[in-house]
């Protein structure tokens, strides 16, 4: 018997030692990434966002808010004090023209939200472990996802509110800090180590977690059987397994790249893995919390079912073209 575990641990640590050597260095420059943005460029990102409201440009203000929701680096506890000020603001504008009933900067804080919700500048360089295709995927949906969720609360709420944020007020318990709460350093190499260190501890277990779980499932799924599920051979009950996986186990997205890696060697379609990176994050559970304050029950059920279906068409679609 302690042959037998011994063997098993020194399998496991091959498969575990393998992966980490692969991907470490793209998750520590990921968080290095997310670190430089959250400290010298946050402020400019949200400038550029609040310049939206004052340009007049309606719902074609969703594309520029999209992209600047993949580059905010803030957790959804530390977007939404911000998205709420912009909203207030834009309904204070509204109040006072004649077209009161014009909801466009809804749509424009939509397509931010969700955009931000789905992606930020470290995952994305920490994508980049699985491939150029799954990186330019991942970016390509989730800008396209942020704008269909601006279209679908520019089209469908023009004439009532989506959002209610004061209840977020009275709720918020923890969550993510406030940028200007956690960098109250005046030295600004100072202030990007703290935030660096805080995001390799909020970060750093998970990481080594979906590597253990990467090396368990590599020695004991058999990879023909997971093939058969997630493979090109069954692609449309692959897909909506993958969907479906993507919100139990989406915890932190630096945890969730190592067994991506292992699926897709084992034979997850993209398409399927496309389907997880949309699922996964829109369904976090800390993220989940946050938006159930702001949407109300309705409205969050809503939400869901949107992000479900368009991870299921951006699945299918880029099974179909084939990458």
């Amino acid at each position: 018997m302690i042959e037998i575990i011994r063997r098993e641990f020194i399998y496991i640590w091959y498969y575990f030692s393998i992966q980490f050597e692969q991907i470490f260095w793209y998750w520590a420059f990921g968080m290095a990434l997310g670190s430089l943005i959250s400290v010298f460029f946050k402020e400019k990102i949200h400038a550029m966002f609040a310049a939206l409201q004052g340009k007049k440009l309606g719902v074609f203000g969703i594309v520029p808010a999209s992209l600047l929701g993949i580059a905010s680096p803030l957790c959804m506890y530390g977007t939404i004090p911000i998205v709420a000020s912009f909203a207030a603001a834009a309904k204070t504008a509204d109040e006072t023209t004649t077209d009161a009933a014009d909801n466009s900067f809804q749509a424009v804080l939509a397509a931010f939200m969700m955009s931000s919700i789905l992606l930020n500048p470290q995952l994305l360089f920490y994508t980049a472990a699985l491939g150029a295709p799954a990186l330019v995927i991942r970016f390509v949906s989730c800008f396209l996802c942020g704008i269909a969720a601006g279209l679908a609360v520019w089209f469908f709420f023009k004439k009532k509110d989506f959002f209610d944020f004061s209840g977020f007020f009275e709720k918020e318990k923890g969550g993510c800090q406030s940028d200007g709460q956690r960098n109250r350093v005046s030295n600004p190499l100072i202030s990007y180590l703290f935030s660096f260190g805080r995001n390799i501890k909020a970060t750093g277990g998970f990481f080594l977690a979906g590597i253990l779980l990467s090396a368990l499932f590599q020695r004991y799924v058999p990879q023909e059987a997971f093939a058969g599920l997630f493979g090109s051979s069954n692609r449309g009950f692959g897909l909506l397994m993958a969907a479906t996986v993507g919100v139990p186990l989406y915890v932190c997205g630096g945890g969730t790249i190592p067994l991506l890696q292992s699926w897709l060697q084992s034979g997850m379609s993209m398409g399927g893995a496309a389907a997880f990176m949309i699922t996964g994050p829109a369904a976090k559970i800390t993220n989940l919390g946050a938006l159930k304050i702001v949407l109300g029950i309705k409205h969050f059920l809503l939400y869901l079912a949107f992000a479900v279906v368009f991870a299921l068409v951006s699945g299918a679609v880029v099974n179909l073209a084939g990458l």
